[in-house]
């Protein structure tokens, strides 16, 4: 599935465990609860993707594009996320970030809005 179109694609719940979707173009993609554990999402166009619930633990994340993705409750424990651009993605105190550095980053990047929600700010994850 490597450098496949999921655009719009509705996967919520699916297992793509191990998935190599390395340049995939999965933007606005429904993938709410989805087990992306050890994915390879490298590269990928994430944009607007709805990974609320989803299983991301051990993903690789370098440099995927997830402007404005929807990140609440997601699990992201030891997920590689150097490079990734986050700007605009919400995530809750639910999401689980790959460490407690990452974790500092997050909120020291994003705007709180008061009700357990963030947004982040234009940055990208070094």
């Amino acid at each position: 599935m490597r450098g496949a179109n999921l655009s719009g694609t509705e996967l919520s719940g699916k297992d793509l465990s191990r998935a190599n979707l390395r340049g995939a173009n999965m933007s606005g993609a429904n993938l709410r609860a989805a087990d992306l554990r050890a994915a390879i999402l490298s590269w990928a166009n994430m944009s607007g993707v709805y990974l609320r619930g989803a299983n991301l633990r051990q993903a690789n994340l370098r440099d995927a594009n997830l402007i404005g993705a929807d990140l609440r409750e997601a699990d992201l424990s030891g997920a590689i996320l150097s490079g990734a651009d986050l700007s605009g993605a919400v995530w809750s105190r639910g999401t689980r970030w790959p460490d407690g550095e990452v974790t500092a980053a997050m909120v020291r990047r994003s705007d709180d809005d008061g009700d357990g929600e963030f947004r982040v700010g234009r940055d990208r994850i070094r």
